[in-house]
């Protein structure tokens, strides 16, 4: 996958829109907010990944299926855990690459501030991490639809739904029956409630294992899937 140009594109094209939201655009630009913190690079990046995230991994296993390849992966001898794990940690990693340049903004910030290094890093730490398992997260759902169906746009359609669903929808839902027990449910399963625990600086291991839950659901579901379909 890193071989591929897609995989520079998709880079690019994040690395692209997050700094003209960062530093250009007058709405969200951090020069014209006036404080040394990276608080609307960590609350755009998610949006960001609604659509960057599925747009790597909707050829993972679509593809496969539509040109019929899968059977190639099927005579190895792996075991079908293995090319899900694999096809998963491949995506992560391209996702990886991406936001590991958004660093330079840390610092960058941290210099504009007044005394310079005035930038709360603890929060930016907690954010990164909080980034790096709602990252994991949606390429495991990614994962999940593209095993689905042979059709990458589908794939791709489903795989933001679900991760629009599970970033916000569950948030709004709470907001719907807040005055019922259901809110407190809504709110938990909430990626938005846990990320934003995250970004406190406050790393809860009820946020890290609700990720990893999320993580090991989807690619069980993905590896049954597979396991269960003749291609």
């Amino acid at each position: 996958m890193l071989n591929s140009s897609m995989a520079y594109i998709t880079i690019g094209v994040f690395l692209l829109a997050s700094g003209l939201l960062l530093w250009f655009f007058p709405d969200t630009s951090i020069l014209d907010y006036g404080y040394a913190e990276l608080s609307a690079f960590f609350s755009l990046t998610p949006f960001l990944f609604l659509f960057l995230i599925p747009a790597i991994t909707m050829r993972s296993f679509a593809e496969e299926r539509r040109e019929g390849t899968f059977v190639l992966l099927a005579v190895r001898p792996l075991k079908d855990w293995q090319i899900v794990w694999a096809k998963y940690l491949a995506c992560l990693l391209l996702v990886f690459f991406a936001l590991l340049p958004s660093l330079i903004y840390w610092y960058s910030v941290g210099q504009l501030g007044l005394p310079k290094g005035n930038i709360d890093s603890g929060a930016v730490i907690g954010s990164y991490i909080g980034l790096l398992l709602l990252a994991a997260s949606f390429t495991a759902i990614g994962i999940f639809t593209s095993s689905l169906t042979a059709n990458q746009v589908i794939a791709f359609a489903i795989a933001v739904f679900i991760c629009f669903m599970a970033f916000s929808g569950f948030d709004s839902l709470a907001q719907i029956f807040a005055l019922q027990e259901m809110e407190g449910v809504f709110t938990v399963l909430s990626f938005n409630e846990h990320y934003q625990s995250m970004s406190r600086g406050v790393l809860d291991t009820r946020d890290l294992v609700y990720f990893i839950s999320v993580v090991v659901f989807f690619l069980v579901v993905t590896t049954w899937m597979i396991g269960g379909r003749k291609w």
